[in-house]
């Protein structure tokens, strides 16, 4: 039985800026490769303007790679047709911004009943809206009844970052791409989400794309810490020990900055000293 994974593989991604008569090309992913399995969260950290959300959209489809490929079960998939359809039944995405993500004028059952009417073509309107109901319940809307018929300006922003992971789930997706989904979120409401995610990723055996700028976030909730800066992957390794031996220079910059009291001091240290030399 073959592993199923989504793969990247030597990932490119130029864009063309231009002003007046002068054209000057932006690297933003530079040869980029990476694994997701079952079951498995790989974060993907570096600051904004690194190249994350780039990869992201790349993954989604929604960017063409200028080289490079991306293969689902080992099979590179269609980009357009039933087989970008199919491809999206697999990978679905978990925006940022749960409230420009989900559309104002329709309730938020609508929301997971679209997805479900689009990749279940057999289903029964009943059928779907069962299901519909059964997603509110498994992201802890509950009772899921009371949720279906509001609009999503009548949540709050933790309950619209879980619609969107309900969402995401609807298609039957094997690969969840959240992108900084918590970072537009309430600090005290962060972690039941963030919590959310990793109880979904084991008992549905997910893979994740978590990305982010929070170091310490992604130790928690990561088996695997890729460290991107300017478009490369800098650094990569198991997320314990990307922590506790950093090697690059800017993921100790990152670390020093992350709220770890234990590390804070000592890698402060460390970076000022190798940027004076």
């Amino acid at each position: 039985m073959s592993v199923r994974t989504l793969e990247a593989r030597s990932l490119v991604k130029d864009f063309r800026l231009r002003s007046g008569l002068k054209t000057t090309i932006l690297h933003a992913v530079k040869d980029v490769s990476f694994t997701l399995e079952p079951g498995k969260t790989v974060a993907l950290v570096g600051e904004s303007g690194s190249g994350k959300s780039t990869i992201a959209r790349m993954l989604m489809k929604l960017e063409t790679p200028t080289s490079g490929e991306i293969l689902l079960d080992g099979t590179r998939s269609g980009d357009a047709g039933r087989a970008l359809e199919r491809y999206r039944s697999d990978v679905q995405m978990v925006f940022q911004d749960p409230f420009a993500s989900l559309n104002p004028f329709h309730t938020i059952i609508h929301h997971l009943e679209r997805p479900l009417r689009i990749h279940n073509r057999g289903l029964s309107a009943g059928e779907v809206r069962g299901k519909a109901l059964e997603l509110l319940e498994r992201v802890r809307l509950s009772p899921a009844e009371s949720f279906a018929e509001r609009r999503p300006h009548e949540l709050s922003g933790g309950q619209r970052q879980r619609v969107a992971i309900a969402r995401a789930l609807a298609p039957g997706a094997r690969f969840i791409v959240a992108d900084e989904p918590v970072s537009m979120l309430d600090v005290s409401i962060r972690l039941g989400v963030l919590n959310l995610l990793a109880e979904l990723q084991r008992e549905e055996q997910l893979g994740v794309l978590y990305i982010t700028h929070d170091l310490a976030t992604a130790r928690h909730f990561s088996d695997e810490i890729l460290v991107m800066y300017r478009g490369d992957i800098v650094e990569r390794g198991p997320a314990d020990e990307v922590i506790r031996n950093p090697q690059h220079e800017y993921t100790k910059t990152l670390l020093a900055a992350a709220p770890e009291p234990e590390n804070f001091g000592r890698l402060r240290d460390e970076v000022r000293a190798e940027l004076a030399r």
